[in-house]
């Protein structure tokens, strides 16, 4: 392996159909751009190489077939720390779990690089939604590596207020902390697919349990009378989750009513999103939304494509949108308020035209990848400085 400079590791396929790869993608174009010499250390996938050159940057995949999520991690960081060893002229790391973290920081110690941890999410407070066996003994584990990352990077980069709190309120000093919201570009105009409805909403993203899909599986139950109305749902992966919802829609009577698409690259997704009557992101009332935080990357994609927006009324949204200016937000977790809003929205379509257009003007003024970049710029800046 040549000689680097920088390096960017996320415990996260890549390239990928999800809101996670969108995110590595812009944010290694600010760190790479500055880089004589730079790596992407990543997870592999079916038919991505182990190794690839991309001008001056070397992308190595992690790809040893381990079941056990922990145990595969533990082995992503050993050969994280082999790569790390190799080099002698890093000057700037930046991370984004705490699985790449912990050998990192063990390396900075006699490496002299500057760290970065970005925050997007923590697996002590995630991981029980998708493992529920994960013993409090394993999670409490967890968050001790979260802690030390938090305490031994130099510098906090994070997409929300909300996790900044969480951070904070872990013991972590708020200077250390900035908050870089995840961005969107606005979209060219694009022609419709051509086996789009005459009026859809449009679903788009992760369909773990904390999205919401079986609050709006429900709430589109209750608005039959809108008989040519559908409901497309553009998701990464036709998995054992989506295998759920696709049972649940059959037993609520509304399959024959909901259009699926799986794996749609960018490019494919965004003349669905352009088009859609409405974008639907019903986030739940848990932990993972309302005390860890996040971005979602769906909302703000649909604001930059000027498309009318229902979502959950929760802090995280209410960073990006404002109730019945630039949306209509609703309690979460209720099916029935979620269809009352959805169905005002389709009685007034002047009005959800206006929401989407100042929430396309919000985007532009504040959120887009231009505003991130100029702001991690930033970051790396007063890092190298000190």
């Amino acid at each position: 392996m040549e000689k680097i400079n920088s390096l960017y590791a996320a415990f996260d396929t890549f390239p990928a159909p999800k809101g996670a790869a969108v995110h590595i993608k812009h944010m290694t174009e600010v760190l790479f751009k500055r880089s004589e010499s730079a790596c992407l250390y990543v997870i592999g996938g079916e038919g991505l190489p182990r190794f690839q050159q991309e001008g001056n940057v070397q992308i190595v995949r992690f790809d040893q077939k381990i079941a056990n999520l922990l145990d595969r991690a533990i082995a992503y960081g050993v050969q994280l720390s082999q790569l790390i060893e190799q080099q002698q002229q890093l000057d700037l790391v930046h991370f984004r779990d705490p699985w790449s973290g912990f050998p990192i920081l063990n390396a900075q110690k006699d490496k002299g690089f500057k760290s970065v941890y970005e925050v997007n999410a923590f697996p002590s407070i995630e991981l029980p939604y998708a493992y529920p066996q994960v013993s409090a003994q394993t999670l409490s584990k967890i968050a001790q590596q979260e802690q030390l990352c938090l305490s031994h990077c130099d510098h906090i980069i994070t997409p929300s207020a909300l996790t900044k709190q969480q951070i904070v309120q872990r013991g972590i000093a708020a200077e250390k902390v900035t908050v870089i919201a995840n961005g969107a570009d606005i979209p060219e105009q694009c022609d419709r697919p051509l086996n789009a409805p005459e009026q859809y909403l449009v679903y788009f993203g992760a369909i773990q349990q904390w999205q919401g899909i079986d609050e709006l599986l429900r709430a589109f139950r209750l608005l039959q009378d809108f008989s040519e109305l559908r409901l497309v749902m553009c998701v990464a992966k036709h998995n054992r989750i989506a295998k759920q919802y696709l049972k649940m829609a059959k037993k609520l009577e509304i399959e024959d009513r909901i259009d699926w698409h799986f794996g749609l690259t960018q490019e494919e997704l965004q003349p669905w999103v352009s088009h859609a009557t409405l974008s639907i992101a019903p986030l739940t009332d848990c932990p993972r939304n309302n005390q860890q935080g996040c971005c979602p990357l769906k909302v703000l994609e649909s604001m930059a494509a000027a498309t009318p927006i229902v979502a959950s009324n929760l802090a995280v949204v209410r960073e990006l949108l404002e109730d019945e200016v630039t949306a209509k937000l609703v309690k979460p977790n209720r099916p029935a308020e979620l269809a009352n809003a959805i169905r005002l929205l389709l009685e007034h379509p002047d009005l959800a035209n206006e929401w989407g257009l100042a929430a396309q003007d919000r985007v532009k003024e504040k959120f887009t990848w231009q505003h991130m970049a100029s702001q991690l710029n930033h970051v790396y800046d007063a890092l190298i400085l000190k």
